[in-house]
């Protein structure tokens, strides 16, 4: 923030919307590896001369920024996590240019997969799946250091083991009690890891992609519960913090975890006819799915100990 002419100014700037995809070509098992990648750069840097003087000596040019995601991503010869992509970026542009003190990389990565062919997997062939890789790093110049890995469209769905009982009750509630209902939700997740500087990390092997796995496959574990029996839910909120603690306590090294989890409805069909005007329920087995409205239910946790 800055004073000019009695105001207070705060100002960034960046590139949106960069999209580039990264093959990689291993000698070793003749194997193809791609990612996709949509990457979001701010800036937060000393050219206040821009604003108020139309001095533009101070700028990086947003243009620059394009260009330099595509130089990165060419002189990355190894395979690198989406988290590495941003912290490589971040730390570039704190310290190439001497004017930048923070970077923000956002990243999304667009879920491709390998397929198989016959039961084997194709040696460079590729279909894209469903919910997406996303991180947020955030480099200051002295170094301190903010990395968040999510994910997001973790599309879930159980047909039982789910109600939703003892809410308040009031003249505009007509919401029955059940003990017995269809879950569905989209789950948007994000973590923070617990290191707080870019030399933390320098000398040792964080695993982000494996990490990443690790975390959604806990998330979905705790949702579904026993392939054979489940887990039941007696409301979204519960189930959220569920999943929530259940990855704090499977991750030391994660320090804070926020859910988004949209209630999305199935509502059970029951009909009348002219020949009978009574109801017909369908015991649960004939839905109306819905998009909208929905609920909305989000919280995060974090440790005590934690200095977020």
């Amino acid at each position: 923030m800055a004073a000019v002419d009695g105001f207070n100014l705060e100002q960034q700037h960046g590139k949106q919307r960069v999209r580039v995809g990264r093959v990689w070509r291993s000698d070793e098992d003749g194997r193809h590896y791609f990612v996709e990648w949509n990457v979001s750069i701010s800036l937060l840097s000393d050219c206040i001369n821009a604003y108020v003087r139309a001095d533009n000596s101070d700028i990086v040019a947003t243009d620059t920024m394009k260009n330099t995601v595509y130089v990165k991503a060419k002189e990355c010869s190894q395979i690198v996590s989406v988290e590495e992509f941003a912290i490589i970026l971040a730390k570039h542009f704190t310290s190439f240019y001497q004017q930048v003190t923070t970077a923000i990389i956002k990243i999304t990565e667009k879920p491709w997969e390998r397929i198989s062919i016959d039961g084997q997997p194709h040696n460079h062939g590729f279909k894209l799946g469903s919910e997406k890789h996303t991180t947020e790093v955030i480099l200051n110049k002295n170094g301190a250091l903010i990395v968040t890995s999510g994910v997001e469209g973790l599309a879930l769905l159980k047909t039982t083991q789910s109600g939703f009982e003892g809410f308040i009750r009031d003249q505009n509630t007509i919401l029955p009690e059940t003990r017995e209902r269809m879950l569905a939700t989209e789950v948007s997740a994000s973590w923070r890891y617990y290191f707080e500087s870019l030399s933390s990390i320098s000398n040792q092997s964080i695993g982000f992609t494996e990490k990443y796995l690790d975390v959604k496959k806990t998330l979905v574990n705790t949702f579904f519960g026993p392939p054979k029996e489940g887990v039941f839910s007696p409301s979204v909120q519960a189930t959220l913090y569920y999943m929530a603690k259940a990855v704090l306590g499977r991750f030391p090294d994660i320090s804070k975890i926020q859910l988004k989890m949209p209630n999305i409805h199935f509502l059970p069909v029951n009909l009348s006819s002219k020949t009978n005007p009574l109801i017909v329920k369908f015991e649960d087995d004939v839905y109306l799915p819905t998009d909208e409205p929905h609920g909305s239910i989000e919280a995060s946790l974090s440790r005590i100990q934690s200095k977020m």
